[in-house]
């Protein structure tokens, strides 16, 4: 008996998260639609090559192909915050060796932060410590 792998673990190239990211913010999408949207927003992508990664990504269980139509949909198959959510660990776990706080530190020095987004940050720490 063949048992199917069942991946927990989201991790996307970036030309998938390419992809991800049309999905997310379009919704239900034809590869044709997908393609289209790259080559207007990021760079020139060969339909055949759009295709072939998002057969791809449907085997890796990124995305689920709807084949109910003549035309296929695509939708992703994990909810944005959680695809991202996990990338961010990832990062925050290699780069910063689990430390949500040195994440944050380098980011506040190395970008100029505005007094609007400050204020907004300064909100969700509130919020966060009335929450504990």
């Amino acid at each position: 008996m063949k048992q199917e792998k069942k991946n927990n673990n989201i991790e996307p190239t970036k030309s998938e998260l390419e992809i991800l990211q049309v999905l997310w913010q379009h919704g239900p999408s034809t590869v044709r639609f997908v393609n289209d949207t790259l080559n207007q927003q990021k760079r020139e992508v060969n339909y055949t090559s759009t295709l072939k990664l998002m057969q791809i990504m449907t085997e890796k269980g990124l995305v689920v192909r709807d084949e109910s139509n003549m035309k296929h949909v695509y939708h992703p198959a994990h909810p944005e915050e959680k695809v991202k959510g996990q990338l961010l660990n990832r990062f925050v776990d290699s780069l910063y060796n689990g430390s949500a706080s040195s994440l944050m530190m380098q980011l506040l020095g190395n970008k100029k932060t505005s007094k609007k987004e400050l204020d907004a940050i300064r909100e969700l720490l509130k919020k966060y410590d009335a929450d504990k």
